[in-house]
């Protein structure tokens, strides 16, 4: 990957700061070729957002954007196969949707089931409560937790009795 320093991006930033450029790259994007700055069609042929086609007229190159961006960016860091579930049906800390396929709902369920603490007694109200937080089918929830051996249940009490511990 090719570095850009930030000479470049305020160079290219402070053409479309410019009136006579702006105005003439608004024009290239839109189409509108008529009158053009030919000073300001060299400034952006400089800047690398404008270019001359095989016939010989002006166009803009906005993908000098997507370039500029793409240099200066730091890489995109890899997400775990469970942290790339997580993203997908958790939006803001809410469940989206349940997972249909078994494994990817158990990555779900798990990460829910660490809300309670292993070896702590809940009444079913409370589990009610912090399953509330994550979806408004509670109910659907914690089914899914005990049928899964994340919560056990005796009577209308629950407790954790499953999933990944953080020590």
């Amino acid at each position: 990957m090719v570095r850009v320093n930030d000479e470049e991006i305020r160079r290219v930033l402070g053409l479309l700061y410019q009136d006579d450029t702006l105005r003439t790259f608004a024009s290239l994007v839109l189409g509108a070729t008529g009158e053009l700055s030919p000073k300001a069609l060299r400034k952006l042929e400089n800047g690398g957002l404008a270019a001359r086609d095989e016939s010989g007229a002006w166009r803009a190159t906005p993908e000098r954007f997507r370039d500029l961006l793409r240099a200066h960016a730091e890489p995109p860091q890899a997400l775990s196969p469970e942290e790339r579930v997580l993203r997908t049906f958790l939006v803001d800390g809410r469940l989206t949707t349940m997972a249909m396929k078994r494994d990817k709902r158990l990555v779900v369920l798990r990460y829910i089931a660490r809300v309670f603490e292993p070896g702590v007694r809940y009444a079913e109200k409370d589990v009610n409560v912090a399953l509330r937080a994550f979806h408004d089918d509670y109910a659907a929830l914690r089914r899914y937790l005990v049928d899964e051996d994340l919560l056990s249940r005796e009577g209308n009490v629950y407790w954790r009795s499953g999933g990944p511990v953080e020590i």
